[in-house]
């Protein structure tokens, strides 16, 4: 059964030990010439907010977005090596990404609020890129909002590898907002506790499974084959211990 599979990547794939917050610092300060009153607030938003965000709090005009993307292009390709050393993959992840990308009917690829420059900057960093399908992916500069983001990565699909509009879409992700972009969209949602949102408190947001994390590679791809069955009711409806 054909599927789309679409990860975040932040604290779902990978774990930045600060880096990404660096990244919105030197970008802000490289555009306004100054250091930010306090750190970005992220937890699942896209860049675009993210950066406005920063500017409006600190009572500064917003610059265009081509030259925030810029910005936080240059910010990431300088914190690579940064990323590598203090960054992580976290438990299971390599193997998850492999069997998904082993299946001959699925699109495996990325739903973020990275910008797709600085998301292929977090995969590289680990050796993550070659195992998902960044071309049908969906990132911060597509769109303001994550539910948005769906339908862009949808439409990639469909565009690059043929894939019919009815197919299923699962969102693999560590906040509430993931959760709520895949019940927006009519989406599945494989909430992973492995940030700083609690299993409880992604389950209360509705998530219909939720995981500690990655590293069951087998009950994984046994949630992600019933999602491709049943599409957005799978009959696992909680893998939380």
């Amino acid at each position: 059964m054909e599927l789309i599979v679409l990860w975040d990547i932040d604290h779902t794939l990978i774990e930045n030990a600060g880096v990404s917050k660096e990244i919105y610092a030197a970008a802000f300060s490289a555009l306004s010439g100054r250091r930010p009153t306090g750190p970005a607030h992220t937890e699942g938003r896209t860049d675009r907010l993210i950066m406005r965000d920063m500017f409006a709090r600190d009572g500064l005009p917003e610059p265009d977005w081509p030259a925030v993307e810029a910005a936080l292009t240059r910010a990431g390709e300088e914190r690579f090596n940064d990323l590598r050393l203090r960054g992580t993959a976290l438990p299971g992840v390599r193997e998850a990404l492999k069997a998904a990308s082993a299946q001959v009917d699925w699109v495996s690829s990325v739903l973020t609020g990275n910008i797709a420059a600085n998301a292929r900057v977090k995969l590289s960093a680990f050796g993550l890129d070659p195992l998902l399908d960044l071309s049908a992916g969906a990132y911060g500069a597509d769109a303001e909002l994550r539910p948005d983001l769906v339908a862009i990565a949808r439409e990639r699909a469909r565009r690059l590898h043929d894939v019919p509009t009815d197919v299923p879409a699962v969102l693999v992700g560590d906040t509430p907002r993931d959760v709520e972009a895949a019940l927006a969209t009519d989406s599945g949602i494989i909430a992973v506790a492995s940030g700083i949102h609690g299993a409880e408190e992604l389950a209360a947001a509705g998530a219909s499974v939720v995981l500690p994390d990655l590293s069951d590679t087998a009950e994984l791809l046994g949630i992600l084959e019933t999602f491709a069955v049943d599409g957005k009711r799978p009959r696992t409806s909680l893998g939380c211990p």
